[in-house]
């Protein structure tokens, strides 16, 4: 069961920790509770989000940079102010072309990114 924070209903950033997953992508959990999550996420130029799958859904916006993302088979270059969406199962990843920021939301929230 996934915690809920202190206050569910403010976040700052700047009190958040940035987690460092590796191979130049680090990660920040910002609001969360049982049912959804948003998390900032850097990726420095060539990093790459390995295609996997899993079962929440998930809605990514492109802050800043330049990505190719894959998502079932399919592939395009996407650039900031950009989106793109994964149901549940689809097998999805994406290569950093520019260094740049995503802001991924998954419903429900990833327990694994907690460590719960």
């Amino acid at each position: 069961m996934v915690k809920e924070r202190k206050s569910a209903h403010f976040v700052e950033a700047s009190k958040i920790a940035i987690e460092n997953v590796g191979d130049g992508i680090k990660r920040q959990m910002l609001g969360y509770g049982p049912d959804i999550m948003i998390c900032r996420v850097w990726f420095e130029k060539g990093a790459v989000g390995d295609v996997h799958s899993h079962f929440h859904s998930q809605s990514s916006y492109v802050e800043s940079g330049r990505f190719r993302v894959f998502i079932d088979g399919e592939e395009r270059d996407m650039v900031a102010g950009d989106c793109f969406y994964v149901s549940p199962h689809q097998d999805h990843g994406a290569v950093c072309i520019e260094a740049g920021i995503l802001i991924d939301t998954f419903s429900p929230a990833r327990e694994d990114f907690l460590g719960e």
